[in-house]
């Protein structure tokens, strides 16, 4: 035995074979990688990289011309007062709107799930579930719709909003232009978008707090946490990865904002004041023809948006989340 023993350990290892291609593994990589990766390429990748080559020429869009200007268009942009105002529009709603529609929808969510009777099995709200019938509603309306629904209710002669005003004494508002004054056009057009997003982020949010096992509630009461310690405690740190994704999604729609503010506003308001880098990019490419420029325009908020990611998911890790994912 002690021989034989020898002589197999002192034996060359064998090679391995090649695994043979089949049919059936090239068609199922075929299917499931190979055509995923062409439409991804031929759908998002190629556009991109025309949108970049477009930007670098003077190309009318309606033409086979274009000459090669290089970084011409950028720098146009820069001195470009307009433009530059939409980009300090974008960068303020980048700023408000993810922050207070994820504060307003966690807080929703929170208060349907968990904010209940203090006493027995930690539940929610009484009635809960038509509370989130009614907080997603909004949704479900197209976004062109409750901008424009919106933009009727703000009217200056004939909107709701004024003529509720009126009633209850406020004679200043008879008449007022929401939409119309550069104090209130930007304010009035964020609360629109929050409040067609917040039903949404707040049925999304239940989702996750309903995945959190319900002993960790139970234990955080024992030790005495209240609502609102529950919530910091146990709540946001088990749903942060939800929490991170919503708040790239809401801030790439505010990057864009298109749909809400040509409902609100089509002109970007007084002096320019809800003017939008993607409103910019629509009046530069259709109506004055100039789609180099317009190019030059898509990969500053591509750059841009590609930014808010980044710096979402850097402080998303730096505050814990990266440490809490490996452990």
């Amino acid at each position: 035995m002690t021989g034989l023993a020898t002589d197999v350990a002192s034996a060359p290892p064998r090679k391995r074979g090649r695994r043979r291609v089949t049919f059936d593994k090239a068609s199922l990589m075929l299917v499931f990688l190979g055509l995923p990766l062409t439409l991804f390429f031929g759908l998002v990748v190629w556009p991109i990289v025309q949108a970049f080559w477009y930007s670098l020429t003077d190309w009318s869009g309606f033409s086979a011309d274009m000459n090669f200007v290089g970084l011409r268009n950028y720098r146009t942009l820069v001195g470009d007062d307009v433009f530059m105002k939409a980009v300090r529009n974008n960068i303020l709603l980048a700023v408000v709107v993810p922050f207070v529609t994820i504060v307003l929808a966690f807080a929703l969510a929170t208060m349907v799930t968990i904010g209940g009777s203090s006493r027995g099995a930690v539940r929610g709200l009484r009635y809960s579930s038509f509370y989130r019938v009614i907080s997603f509603f909004p949704h479900v309306i197209p976004a062109i719709i409750i901008g424009l629904l919106w933009a009727q209710m703000f009217d200056p002669s004939s909107g709701l909003l004024n003529g509720v005003l009126t009633k209850l004494g406020f004679s200043g508002f008879e008449s007022y232009p929401w939409l119309g004054d550069k104090r209130t056009a930007m304010p009035v057009s964020i609360f629109v978008i929050i409040w067609g997003f917040v039903g949404f982020y707040m049925v999304l949010f239940i989702a996750a707090i309903k995945g959190i096992p319900a002993e960790l509630y139970d234990a955080a009461r024992i030790d005495g946490a209240g609502r609102l310690r529950m919530a910091f405690a146990v709540t946001i740190p088990m749903v942060r990865d939800t929490v991170q994704t919503a708040y790239i999604y809401i801030g790439i729609f505010a990057l864009d904002a298109f749909v809400y503010m040509t409902a609100l506003n089509p002109g970007g308001g007084p002096e320019n004041s809800t003017l939008t880098m993607s409103q910019d990019l629509f009046k530069t490419a259709f109506e004055k023809g100039q789609f180099g420029l317009a190019s030059a325009m898509g990969v500053v908020m591509a750059l841009a948006t590609l930014l808010f990611a980044a710096i979402v998911f850097t402080v998303n890790r730096v505050t814990g989340g990266g440490r809490r994912a490996q452990g």
